[in-house]
């Protein structure tokens, strides 16, 4: 997600927060060298990929509990086992 920002098209957003959340924030675009603009533009962001991903967890879980994968580690057996057989064949075609 990469979104082209040209000044000309920015339009103004007024958002109110709790004394405490302001402070956080200002002290966030701060240590980060941004404007309160680039920290909210990149929390929206964050948000917007974490939105995908918790739209795709549940189809993932269930993929993965269809081909019998519990942890990373039979992730990375499988991966193993598609690598050796991509490598078996080949070699077989090579013949």
């Amino acid at each position: 997600m990469y979104y082209n920002i040209d000044m000309r098209t920015m339009k103004t957003l007024s958002i109110t927060l709790p004394p405490e959340m302001l402070d956080i924030a200002e002290r966030l675009a701060k240590k980060q060298h941004r404007t309160m603009s680039e920290l909210v533009r990149e929390a929206l962001r964050q948000y917007e990929r974490n939105s995908i991903w918790e739209e795709i967890g549940p189809y993932g879980r269930q993929s993965a509990a269809k081909a019998g994968i519990k942890t990373e580690e039979d992730v990375v057996k499988m991966i193993h086992g598609f690598r050796r057989e991509r490598r078996r064949r080949g070699k077989a075609s090579a013949r």
